[in-house]
C-alpha cells in the first residue's frame, strides 16, 4: 500500500461523534463532509492515504495511464503525413510520467486533509476495529464511539489462489512499477485486466491476456464484450482463452511462467493479477458489533444503507454492489441527507447508473444489456438498433478503427430506451450526456426529435432508423 501520510494535529485518544466514519475513501469523505455541513460532529477513520482507492491505485491515475496510452496510440499511428505532420519516432518515459502521476496523486491527497479540516470533521489515522455496535478501537490512537457509524472500508485486490500467487503483482502494485516492463501477463476478463493490458501494450511492453472463457467483460452487453473480445486480438494483445491458471514460478532464467488448463505460458517480466476484488469487512471484528454480512463478507444493507444493526450503515465497494466511485459517493451523500437532514425517503435507485470502462478503445453503457432486457420482457418486446461505422477522426489516419452503437427499446412504452450501449473512440465521453436522457425515460422518438450535432460520433444515436433495426 503507498504511504502517504499528511502531518495533522493530535487526535484526543478518545471521543464521541454524532456520525464516524470508517474509510476515507471517495465514499466516505463524500457522506462524512456531507454529514459536517448539515452541523454533525464527525469524525473519519484511515489507515492508508486518504481518497482511497480511487485516488491513490484506482480511477484517478489510471486515467492519468489511459491518457498517456492514448497519446501514444495517436503519435503511432493518427498523426502522420496524412493529418500534415512529421516528426522522428517519440519516446516514452515511464519513470518521467510515474513521478509527475504521484505528484498529482500527493496533492490530491493534501486537498482531501484540507477540505475535511475546513469542515471540522476530525481525522483519525489507524485501523479501525469494531468493540460494539456504537464503539470503535482504533490501533494505536484509541476508543471513539458514535451515535451512528458508517463502513465505507473499501476493498482490496483478490488474491489468485495458487501456488506461487505471491510472484504476480496485482492491480495497487501496477502503480508501484518504477519502469515499464519488456513483458507482462495479465490474468482478467474484467474491466481491470482489460484496461491494464491495454495500457501496457499501447505504451509498448509486450503482453498477453489470460482469460477463463471465451470472451472478455462477460458480465456487459454482449455487443460490448463481442467488439472488444476481437480488438484486444488484432491490437497486439496475445489472448489466450479457456485458460485457467494453476501456477505461477520464476523460470531458471528469471523470468515467470504461469501454468495454465491450456499450457505453460512463459517469458515474463511481471506477471499481473486482475481477477477482482474482495471487501476489507474481514478487518473490522464485525462479530463484535453484530452486522450480517454475505458469504463473500460483503455487508448486508437495504435500500436505504441500513444493515441490520440500527446504529450502523454501510456504502461503497464493501456492499458488493456497483463497484464505482461516483455511486459510493452518491449514496453517502444521500444517507447523510437522510441521517442529518430529514430528508427521509431519500435512497440511490441503483438502476440506469452510467458506466465506461477505458478500454482500447473505449466503452460506455447503461441501462439493461440485451440479455437482461430480453428476459425482463422478451425479446419479441423489445426494438433494438445498432450501428458500426468508422468516426470522421480516422478518415485521414491509417487506423481504421470502427465504432458500434447500441439502442435496447420497449416497444409497450412507446420505444423508452432502456439500454444505451457504445465501444469506440472518445465514447466514455459522451455518455455522460444520454444517460441523463435514459434515466430521464426519454424514448426513441424524443432521441429522433433531437437535432443532431454534425459531424460527430455522437449523432449516430439520434439519427438510427429502421435499417438499424436488428
Amino acid at each position: 500500500m503507498l504511504k502517504r501520510f499528511i502531518a495533522m494535529a493530535p487526535v484526543p485518544s478518545a471521543a464521541h461523534f454524532d456520525y464516524l466514519v470508517i474509510g476515507g475513501g471517495s465514499g466516505g469523505i463524500a457522506s462524512a463532509k456531507k454529514a459536517a455541513s448539515f452541523g454533525a460532529k464527525v469524525g473519519i477513520i484511515e489507515s492508508g492515504p486518504i481518497g482511497g482507492t480511487c485516488v491513490n491505485v484506482g480511477c484517478v491515475p489510471k486515467k492519468i495511464m489511459f491518457s498517456a496510452a492514448s497519446i501514444k496510440e495517436i503519435l503511432d499511428h493518427d498523426a502522420k503525413a496524412d493529418y500534415g505532420f512529421s516528426f522522428d519516432s517519440p519516446t516514452f518515459s515511464w519513470p518521467t510520467l510515474k513521478q509527475a502521476r504521484d505528484a498529482y496523486i500527493k496533492r490530491l491527497n493534501g486537498i482531501y486533509i484540507s477540505g475535511l479540516d475546513k469542515l471540522g470533521i476530525t481525522t483519525i489515522r489507524g485501523l479501525a476495529k469494531f468493540k460494539s455496535a456504537t464503539e470503535v478501537e482504533v490501533e494505536g490512537a484509541g476508543v471513539y464511539s458514535a451515535e451512528r457509524i458508517l463502513i465505507a472500508c473499501g476493498g482490496r485486490p483478490r488474491m489468485l489462489g495458487i501456488p506461487g500467487q505471491e510472484l504476480a503483482i496485482d492491480s495497487d502494485g501496477f502503480f508501484l512499477l518504477e519502469d515499464l516492463p519488456k513483458t507482462c501477463c495479465v490474468i482478467g476478463a474484467g474491466y481491470i485486466a482489460v484496461e491494464m493490458a491495454g495500457i501496457l501494450n499501447s505504451l509498448g511492453c509486450e503482453t498477453t491476456l489470460v482469460i477463463r472463457k471465451e470472451k472478455v467483460l462477460r458480465s456487459f452487453d454482449e455487443t460490448l464484450s463481442d467488439v472488444l473480445t476481437e480488438k484486444i486480438k488484432s491490437s497486439g494483445i496475445k489472448l489466450v482463452t479457456n485458460a485457467v491458471p494453476q501456477k505461477l514460478y520464476k523460470s531458471e532464467d528469471g523470468s515467470l511462467a504461469v501454468e495454465t488448463t491450456a499450457g505453460t505460458l512463459d517469458g515474463f517480466e511481471i506477471v499481473l493479477n486482475a481477477i477482482g476484488r474482495i471487501p476489507n469487512t474481514d478487518r473490522l471484528a464485525l462479530d463484535k458489533c453484530g452486522v450480517a454480512v454475505d458469504g463473500d463478507n460483503h455487508v448486508i444493507v437495504d435500500e436505504y444503507q441500513n444493515t441490520n444493526i440500527p446504529s450502523i450503515h454501510s456504502i461503497g465497494d464493501c456492499c458488493g454492489k456497483w463497484l464505482l466511485t461516483p455511486v459510493a459517493i452518491a449514496a453517502g451523500r444521500r444517507l447523510s441527507r437522510r441521517l442529518f437532514n430529514k430528508e427521509t425517503d431519500l435512497m440511490l435507485q441503483y438502476h440506469n447508473i452510467p458506466t465506461v470502462v477505458f478500454s482500447h478503445p473505449p466503452i460506455g453503457t447503461v441501462g439493461y444489456t440485451e440479455k437482461e432486457a430480453t428476459d425482463l420482457y422478451g425479446r419479441e418486446n423489445l426494438s433494438i438498433y445498432k450501428t458500426t461505422f468508422t468516426q470522421m477522426y480516422f478518415s485521414m489516419s491509417e487506423r481504421k478503427e470502427k465504432t458500434t452503437m447500441k439502442l435496447i427499446c420497449l416497444k409497450s412504452e412507446n420505444e423508452k430506451v432502456i439500454g444505451l450501449h457504445m465501444i469506440g473512440l472518445n465514447c466514455d465521453e459522451m455518455l455522460q450526456g444520454f444517460s441523463v436522457a435514459v434515466k430521464m425515460g426519454a424514448t426513441k422518438a424524443e432521441f429522433d426529435d433531437t437535432v443532431a450535432i454534425h459531424p460527430t460520433a455522437s449523432e449516430e444515436l439520434v439519427t438510427l432508423t429502421e435499417a438499424n433495426l436488428v
